[in-house]
């Protein structure tokens, strides 16, 4: 097993973290210099190991660190609106991505999930995203390259996914799009019975439509929707109470699995979130007796 050298080297990712906990996302270039507030030669970090203070021209320290996933995707280059990481750990549990897996993703902005697919199938599996302005595919490629590194296992197709995927036995599919209901006949071409679809919307209109679709099918079934949640505590002494401010509302994740079509059971018992299995009334969401 290969574990990551502490020491910082050419074209690492570094944050930069200020004595109030304001974050810099940088990148390590030979020869350049690194401006926050006075500035610094990046070789000047070159076998530094990280997590040490270092001091920029005006004095000022700053403790630097490569980013972790969280770190990294609210400052990740971008025009389009990332998935955010309270988001993608659930996207990857309940869409259940595993070493070696090939995944589809629909839609990839500036690659912020993509960036999470491809640690979590690793070197033997696959990911092919499909993305339909060429401007965030290129954003996605400059931003995968910086900040993952070389993927050989994954493709980049700049083309309308709703006329259809090349890929069939799919694992694993993920849309980010504005209708993935229109995309549910060519996603069941694509994915293996058995195979989990993920749909990502950020309105109430959007999940009812998608839902809806679903249920409308035979081959898709054990649909689930939820959001999530998060907020920070601050722990100060004897202040120990939430932050003021937290992240609320940003999508639905839609969960559903893809089914041998024709022997669906009926609607009521693929679409109500396992609850009767979990012994909830379905009615009422309380413990049933």
């Amino acid at each position: 097993m290969s574990t990551l050298d502490s020491r910082l080297k050419e074209n690492d990712a570094v944050i930069f973290i200020d004595r109030k906990g304001r974050r810099y996302l940088k990148m390590l270039r030979a020869g350049k210099k690194i401006l926050i507030r006075g500035e610094l030669r990046a070789d000047e970090l070159f076998g530094v190991e990280e997590g040490s203070r270092i001091k920029f021209s005006t004095g000022e320290a700053f403790l630097v660190l490569r980013p972790t996933y969280a770190d990294l995707i609210p400052h990740l280059p971008r025009a389009a609106q990332v998935i955010y990481p309270k988001d993608t750990g659930p996207l990857l549990v309940w869409g259940d991505v595993f070493p070696g897996a090939t995944v589809v993703e629909g839609g990839t902005g500036a690659g912020a999930l993509t960036i999470a697919l491809l640690r979590a199938v690793g070197p033997n599996g696959r990911v092919i995203s499909y993305e339909l302005r060429e401007d965030f595919a290129d954003a996605a490629r400059k931003n995968v390259a910086a900040f993952f590194g070389d993927a050989p296992n994954w493709t980049l197709k700049v083309r309308d996914l709703y006329t259809g995927f090349d890929e069939t036995g799919v694992d694993r599919m993920f849309l980010d799009l504005a209708e993935p209901g229109r995309a549910l006949a060519v996603a069941a071409q694509a994915l293996r019975p058995g195979a989990v679809l993920v749909c990502y919307v950020p309105t109430a209109m959007q999940l009812k439509e998608t839902v809806d679709a679903l249920q409308a099918r035979s081959d898709f079934g054990e649909i689930e929707s939820f959001e999530t949640l998060l907020r920070h505590w601050q722990v100060k002494g004897m202040s120990v109470r939430p932050h003021f401010r937290m992240i609320a509302h940003s999508a639905f994740i839609i969960v559903s699995r893809r089914l041998v079509p024709n022997t669906a059971n009926p609607p009521e018992v693929f679409t109500s979130n396992n609850s009767e299995a979990n012994g909830i009334d379905p009615e009422s969401d309380e413990p049933a007796d």
